[in-house]
């Protein structure tokens, strides 16, 4: 997998990781919208730690800066 993500794309996932979580903390959110969004916020993470998005690869979307 090549990295597609940049630094500022991977915190924006965190972030918004972390907001769905503590409103599901907080049972702002709940029932099937919370497991929705809970599996989101997984995904988000786990894209973030990878560097690498599956959705910008077909779209041609490259966030990161390359070193030349």
């Amino acid at each position: 997998m090549k990295k597609n993500m940049g630094s500022l794309d991977k915190g924006i996932r965190v972030i918004a990781a972390i907001a769905i979580a503590l409103l599901y903390y907080f049972n702002v959110i709940s029932g099937t919208m919370a497991y929705i969004l809970m599996a989101l916020a997984i995904i988000f993470l786990i894209t973030s730690f990878v560097s690498f998005c599956p959705l910008y690869a077909p779209l041609g979307i490259n966030t990161c800066k390359t070193k030349k």
